[in-house]
């Protein structure tokens, strides 16, 4: 049991199975872990070679809001809507999770997963890790990993075609985030989801019926979700969606009224604000579940002023399940030394053809 005081709050080590009583029938399917150990087995005696660039770079995340939904011509209005904080004991859950490369071998590449599930429980906040699941993908198996994901966790057909080898890292981490998704929106009962990304759906991992099948079934428990996006593309008259907030007096919520919301197979499945909850620099777009009705999603979010830490107008469950989920250098270099002995690979450090060709003028990325 570790106890870390942080703004006067605890944080404690969460052992298995100590949920709210709500949560306690959230458990990792046995394929899943099956499907890790075998995806591993192919590899024994080949060549590994470590990926140096994974210190580098950031924890896999959710870009779901690449493609715009808001328009950029016809007539609109920005509405202010200001938020009072309603105290309370609201539960509060979040979920995320990061993928992070680990290697190649001589027939795939090696990756690993895991998924954070925070929740704030009577001023405390309690966690449980998922994983790391390393996975050696290959262009053999790479189909039966994806499909039998698609097919375990949300039920389609077995037909559909996997991505490719460079792509299968971040599309499995999605497919695990759902996974989690679902497990809360099953299991919280009148409490607030929080997501990570936008309520976007339309995408290869994330089908419209998917993403309102969570939504209902979270509707269905009185659970609200409230998805956060860290970063956006989104733009109304050539002005970045979170910089329309920046006169604006905290707590309030943005709302954009008037604007076209374009056909396609990409939309959005929430009512989507500029959410500056706090002092400071930072704002966010805010997608609220549609289907909720509009007064009920803002008291959602004054429930969450209410309930839970923010800093930055960012939630605190979010922040601590980003930090949960996310690899530190520390752990891959761990994840990397097992592997190789586990598995008997030989590990082999290959020229890096940039730095020889170029030097210093190298770039780590095509570009």
């Amino acid at each position: 049991m570790v106890n870390l005081l942080i703004e006067q709050l605890h944080y404690t080590t969460t052992p298995r199975y100590n949920f709210p009583q709500s949560l306690e029938d959230l458990q990792l399917p046995q394929r899943f872990i099956e499907l890790s150990l075998r995806s591993m087995r192919n590899m024994e005696g080949e060549y590994f070679q470590p990926d140096e660039m994974a210190f580098n770079q950031p924890a896999t995340e959710n870009f779901e809001d690449a493609t715009p939904v808001l328009g950029t011509h016809g007539p609109f209005t920005i509405e202010s809507i200001p938020l009072k904080p309603l105290l309370g004991d609201t539960p509060v859950a979040a979920v995320d999770i990061s993928s992070i490369k680990i290697g190649e071998t001589e027939t795939g590449i090696l990756c690993a997963i895991r998924g954070a599930i925070v929740w704030k429980e009577k001023s405390r906040y309690k966690y449980l890790r998922l994983g790391p699941f390393p996975f050696h993908i290959t262009e053999e198996n790479k189909k039966e990993i994806y499909n039998l994901f698609r097919h375990y966790y949300f039920e389609v057909s077995a037909d559909a075609s996997a991505p490719s080898l460079i792509n299968m890292q971040t599309r499995i981490g999605n497919l695990l985030e759902r996974w989690l998704q679902l497990g809360i929106s099953c299991s919280a009962h009148d409490s607030i989801i929080l997501w990570d990304g936008s309520l976007t759906a339309g995408t290869a991992d994330s089908p419209v019926n998917v993403v309102s099948q969570l939504l209902e079934i979270a509707r269905n428990r009185l659970n609200t979700v409230l998805a956060f996006s860290k970063t956006t593309n989104l733009r109304l008259s050539g002005h970045r969606l979170t910089d329309l907030a920046e006169k604006s007096k905290p707590p309030c919520l943005l709302q954009i009224n008037g604007f076209p919301i374009p056909s396609g197979p990409v939309f959005t499945l929430g009512n989507v604000y500029v959410a500056k909850l706090t002092r400071g620099v930072c704002s966010f777009r805010l997608d609220i579940d549609k289907k909720v009705p509009l007064e009920r999603g803002i008291e959602a979010v004054q429930k969450l002023l209410g309930s839970d830490l923010l800093i930055q107008s960012y939630p605190e469950t979010l922040r601590l399940a980003h930090i949960f989920s996310t690899f530190t250098a520390t752990e891959v270099i761990g994840i990397q030394r097992f592997i190789a002995q586990q598995y008997g690979l030989r590990i082999i450090v290959r020229p890096n053809v940039r730095r020889l060709l170029f030097g210093p003028f190298g770039k780590d990325y095509e570009g």
